[in-house]
């Protein structure tokens, strides 16, 4: 299967190239794309990738790359780059964040090609998830009702969770005009989500929520159900400049309350998400690596028992939720196979990311406008 690949970034570079690479019966990394042309030759050259199949923008690849699909691993929102895509009924593993705004995802949900486009929740395809979610479905599994979910995430910063993959330098060879013009065009899209709230509020939407927190949505999703509402949220910072900490309380449609707790540690020792439902008989843990470092196991921990006896099962697996990712997408290319993940389970989390945003302003005396103002609860 022939792929291209857009944006050349720390994702491209340090999971999805090599991944591919190593799977040479399965895909042909058949072109590349990015802004940057020292990018382009540098990995175009250690993956073979010809000169002339090395792109500077999405529409050249979709309409010049002799590809079967397409990986979107671009920043920011992927709505209209995937649209692009969908028009030329190319299929699509797209990166997350979906897009910023609701507009963006029913746009790409009213095309013909909707069902063509995996959204790239690589935690979905983790082996302990699915047993997680296997394990909650099952009724003589002896959990019984569900009363909490809580999550904690404890971000170092990234080059600290990249080291290890010896990434190429930042590159100084993009246009700076086009670099401000990529930066109003993502101001704008969070403008149209939030409304003048993204002053204060727009880095905690785009890169936090939308660009981090939806990954423990996807593993809410797949074990027990969507997040319906936002109750309660504070965001705060160890220090100016810095993304601080933002904290969550939602429930699911059955009432089970949900907290999430979301962390930069710029010194903390290594990248670490803890997920845990609670039961009235027992509770489900995951513990998730550092997302980068591929075959890295997830820990699934069971404890259930009655009256002084308990019972623990543990779980993990180094299958690598990225590569079975990549044949899913292979399976929905070749085979039409439905994906697992897609425009749906995005717009869900957009709107979900615009709740959180809404109480973040409530909390802060911020008027709330934009999409996100039709989420706000009317006064009484």
């Amino acid at each position: 299967m022939r792929v291209g690949i857009a944006g050349l970034g720390a994702v491209a570079q340090a999971v999805h190239l090599p991944l591919l690479a190593r799977l040479p019966d399965v895909f042909e990394i058949a072109a590349i794309c990015d802004l940057s042309a020292a990018l382009r030759d540098d990995l175009g050259d250690r993956y073979n990738v010809p000169p002339a199949a090395r792109y500077d923008s999405v529409e050249r690849l979709l309409d010049e790359a002799p590809i079967d699909a397409l990986i979107l691993l671009t920043s920011g929102s992927h709505g209209a780059a995937a649209l692009a895509a969908l028009d030329r009924d190319m299929p699509i593993l797209c990166e997350k964040p979906l897009a910023y705004t609701v507009a963006e995802a029913d746009r790409l949900a009213a095309s013909p090609n909707a069902d063509r486009l995996l959204l790239g929740y690589m935690k979905v395809f983790d082996p302990a998830v699915m047993e997680a979610g296997r394990l909650v479905a099952d009724p003589g599994a002896g959990l019984g009702e569900r009363r909490a979910i809580e999550v904690a995430v404890l971000h170092p910063t990234s080059k600290s969770q990249l080291a290890f993959a010896h990434l190429r330098p930042p590159p100084a060879d993009v246009d700076r005009e086009v670099v401000a013009a990529l930066r109003a065009s993502t101001d704008g899209l969070v403008r149209a989500a939030i409304g003048p709230a993204a002053a204060d509020l727009g880095e905690i939407y785009g890169e936090i929520l939308l660009s981090s927190v939806v990954h423990e949505l996807s593993v809410i999703r797949a074990v027990a159900g969507d997040v319906v509402a936002i109750d309660w949220a504070d965001a705060w910072e160890a220090r100016p400049g810095t993304p601080g900490s933002v904290l969550l309380v939602g429930r699911l449609a059955d009432g089970t309350r949900v907290t999430i707790g979301w962390h930069f540690l710029p010194n903390y020792p290594a990248y670490r998400e803890d997920v845990r439902f609670h039961h009235v008989g027992g509770s489900v843990e995951l513990r998730f690596p550092a997302p980068y470092r591929l075959h890295e196991p997830t820990r699934l921990w069971v404890s259930t028992g009655r009256n002084e006896v308990r019972h623990e099962v543990a779980f993990d697996s180094i299958e690598e939720a990225f590569e079975t990712e990549l044949l899913a997408f292979r399976d929905l290319v070749v085979d039409g196979a439905t994906p697992r993940t897609g425009i749906a389970d995005g717009r869900t989390d957009i709107v979900t990311c615009q709740r959180a945003a809404v109480a973040l302003a409530q909390r802060r005396g911020i008027v709330i406008s934009g999409e996100a103002a039709t989420l706000v609860a009317p006064s009484t």
